[in-house]
This record gives structure tokens, C-alpha cells and sequence, in this order.
């Protein structure tokens, strides 16, 4: 350790607030992650069978290609074809609307102090609960899941914009439809049935689950966990650049450790994205612009998003969004809990003076597959505009062209070339037979 802060005081000068730079990331921040289950997982991750009509996959919408997220401002799911940009409305299955929010990168999930997820933080670790955990679900929440990300996997199976399908198309929407979530013919055990009747998979899952055999059917939850070990070992990001600087082991460029003194001085940007993986995880306003369906009850014509509000149903929690980690931001575009912001440059120049920005948003930068809706009905809404200005506290920061460049040369310092590849890659094939999207 002396011969670490040694190292740090002569290669660190400039760092005014050193004193706040993250400890190393080590192996006991992570979840022992047993690789047998995890290769399981990756076939489900890329099956389409775990969705409602057979056609959408987890990857569909976090796929490696475009850095675990799926390069839209706001996915297709159900109802969609092709992958990333190029994905385009499906004339013969027609989505309702867009997938109300951005896709959010993989990167770290499997690290023990992400205790919340989702951009509203739905869903939590909470010991009073009889599942240990906090989802909106509530008390009916299903026990067996091994960790909070095994439970948030499993989520989108339900949603009928993302996997599940729409009412009365296939047999999971129609569960969803009637509130058939757990228990037996809920929508969770319909797919268990599913994977159950594929051989390999059945295989699997014998040899990996002590309590699964011939006579014991595969649990939902065995499934969700799978997945979740997948997820875990094959985005965990840990040997960027800045990783090897913190661990003493190489020098960080000149123009990235300039950007890393304002990161961590007075930029004031570890604020919010503090901690080894940049994020504080807590929820804060800035003013981010809203596009799309928004998130409204079926009852609600609107297109607003609340954020966390519509979780805690506390006024000040209004327009507050979860503090996503920087792990690979530089290749997970496009940006915002809506995907407003094309490039991390515009990003970050929007979070200088969240207000202002919000005031001159350019709507051209969105990325955004042709669909016959409205995208922009939030933001002609003077007063939803108005509230959502007014929940910023955070005051403007002022910063010239040179150190906003700094800026993104420490964020490009936070990418990590192993991660992004990922270390099982993309399967050949599914046991299911069905596409995998490559």
C-alpha cells in the first residue's frame, strides 16, 4: 500500500482532489460466479423462446455490438426486426409504441454494491421482504432468485412493448393480461415450461441445479439465475486504462489526467458518479429531455416520465433518474434515461447547465427506426418542459472547449477493450433452434 501512494504522489501532481479517486476494483466486490452456470445463461440470454412470441431475446436489445445496450434512443422490442439502428417495424406484428426508456449498458451488474436497478430504481434489495428483495411485485415477489440482477432479468419478460407481446397474441401476453405472474400457468411458468421441453437445455440444468431433476421441473427462478451469471461474468469491467492507473500499473495520457483532475475537482462530476464504477447510485434531476411514450398508466393520456417519483410517489423524487456508471459510456450511445444525446461530447455539454440545454435541445440528434407516432408530444408540453427545468438543483458549471475535451478523454479512459468483447461471446446457436441475432 506505501509503495501504491508513493506511486500516486509522483505520478499525480496535478490531481488537486486525489484524495476522492476510487479504490482499485478487486475480486471480493464481485459475486463468485460459477462458469458452467454462466454458459447455460448465455444461450438463454440470446434465446428468443424466453419471449412471448419467440422473436425477441434479452440480446435484442443488449447486444456486445453495441456495447450491451442496442445503439436507439428508444428500442424496439416486440413487434420489431433486424438489430441495433437497423432494426425496423414489423408490418406483420406491429408495436404499439417504443420501449418508453433507453437501454441501459450491462457493465458490472454482478458488483455487490449495485443494490438498486432500472432508471427509476423499481427494484432493490430489501431484507423485510419475504424474497428479500423490493420489486412491484411487492409481497407476491417469487423466492429463489439468487441476487437483485437475476431478479431484474427476468422483469422485461412481462412487458409487453419489450418481450412479452401484446394482449392476446401468444400465451405469456394473455397471463400478463390477467395478472398471471407466479405461481403455476402465471407468465414466468408458461416460459418454464418452455425451456423444460428442450432436452439440452433439461441437461443442463440437471447437472448444474442440485434441486432440478427428470421428476423436479426447472424453476422460473433457475432460469432468471442462469441468465443473471452470464450477465455477471461476461461484462464484468474491471482492466480499462484508468483500472490500471489506480492499481499503480500504467500512466494515464496527459490530456485523459487533466480530465480526470476536473472529473474529481472542481468539474464536480464524482458528485453523482463517485465510487470505483462511477455512480453513486442514488437519483438525481438534470433536466434530461423527454421523448417517446413516457411512462404513463394505461388509464393516462400523457407522455411524461417522472422517474423516480412514480416509485416512492414523493414530489421531490420528480424527474430524478438512477446515476448510471461511466464503465464504457464512450461506447454505449445513445444517452439519457430517453436516449436524447447521440454523443458523450453532447452529453456532457448538456450536464454543464441541465436548464439551458433543456431550453436549446436539438430533437435531429435522436436515433430513432421509423414508426408512425408521436416521439415529440413531451416535448411541446410547455408545462411538463417547465416541470421538468424546475427540479434541477444542481448550478451551472462553467468550462472551456480544451477542458471539456479533457472531459472525454478521461471518460474514453473508462473503456475496456476485454469487457466490450466479452468472454463467451455470441453463441452459434440456441438449443431452441430459433434466431440468434448476431
Amino acid at each position: 500500500m506505501y509503495r501504491f501512494i508513493v506511486y500516486l504522489m509522483a505520478i499525480m501532481p496535478c490531481f488537486a482532489m486525489a484524495n476522492e479517486l476510487p479504490t482499485p476494483v478487486v475480486d471480493a466486490d464481485y459475486r463468485h460466479v460459477d462458469f458452467a452456470e454462466a454458459a447455460l445463461g448465455q444461450l438463454l440470454f440470446y434465446d428468443p423462446l424466453l419471449s412471448g412470441n419467440k422473436e425477441v431475446a434479452c440480446a435484442t436489445c443488449h447486444h456486445p455490438r453495441h456495447g450491451t445496450s442496442d445503439g436507439l434512443s428508444l428500442g424496439l422490442g416486440d413487434g420489431g426486426v433486424g438489430l441495433g439502428p437497423k432494426r425496423i417495424t414489423d408490418p406483420d406484428n406491429m408495436p404499439e409504441q417504443r420501449v418508453p426508456r433507453n437501454s441501459p449498458a450491462l457493465f458490472n451488474l454482478g458488483a455487490r454494491e449495485f443494490t438498486v436497478l432500472f432508471h427509476d430504481g423499481r427494484i432493490g434489495i430489501d431484507p423485510t421482504r419475504p424474497s428479500g428483495l423490493r420489486t412491484p411485485l411487492d409481497d407476491d415477489m417469487t423466492a429463489g432468485f439468487a441476487s437483485l440482477l437475476s431478479a431484474q432479468t427476468m422483469f422485461p419478460v412481462l412487458s409487453p412493448d419489450e418481450m412479452a407481446g401484446h394482449y392476446g397474441e401468444n400465451d405469456v401476453s394473455k397471463a400478463v393480461r390477467q395478472g398471471l405472474i407466479t405461481g403455476e400457468s402465471g407468465a414466468w411458468d408458461i416460459l418454464a415450461r418452455r425451456v423444460a421441453g428442450i432436452e439440452a437445455y433439461v441437461d443442463s440444468f440437471t447437472a448444474i441445479y442440485p434441486h432440478v431433476d427428470r421428476a423436479n421441473q426447472i424453476r422460473f427462478t433457475d432460469i432468471s439465475n442462469a441468465v443473471a451469471a452470464f450477465m455477471e461474468f461476461e461484462w464484468r469491467s474491471d482492466t480499462a486504462p484508468f483500472d490500471s492507473f489506480l492499481r499503480g500499473e500504467t500512466v494515464l495520457s496527459e490530456t485523459a489526467t487533466l480530465g480526470a483532475e476536473l472529473f474529481y475537482g472542481e468539474a464536480g462530476c464524482s458528485g453523482c458518479h463517485s465510487g470505483p464504477f462511477q455512480t453513486d447510485h442514488d437519483f438525481h434531476a438534470m433536466a434530461t429531455p423527454q421523448i417517446g411514450p413516457g411512462k404513463a398508466a394505461r388509464f393516462e393520456s400523457h407522455a411524461r416520465d417522472e422517474g423516480r417519483f412514480r416509485v416512492t410517489g414523493n414530489p421531490i423524487d420528480a424527474y430524478k433518474f438512477r446515476t448510471p456508471s461511466l464503465r464504457n459510456v464512450a461506447m454505449s450511445a445513445p444517452y439519457g434515461h430517453a436516449g436524447t444525446f447521440a454523443t458523450l461530447e453532447a452529453f456532457v455539454r448538456s450536464h454543464l447547465d441541465p436548464v439551458a440545454a433543456l431550453g436549446t435541445y436539438d430533437v435531429t440528434q435522436v436515433v430513432l427506426p421509423k414508426f408512425d407516432v408521436d416521439d415529440l408530444r413531451a416535448m411541446a408540453d410547455e408545462a411538463d418542459l417547465a416541470a421538468i427545468a424546475a427540479a434541477v438543483y444542481t448550478p451551472p458549471i462553467a468550462l472551456d472547449e480544451a477542458q471539456i475535451a479533457t472531459l472525454l478523454a478521461f471518460l474514453d479512459s473508462l473503456t475496456d477493450t476485454a469487457a466490450m468483447a466479452g468472454r463467451l461471446g455470441v453463441p452459434a446457436s440456441v438449443p431452441s433452434g430459433l434466431l440468434v441475432q448476431r
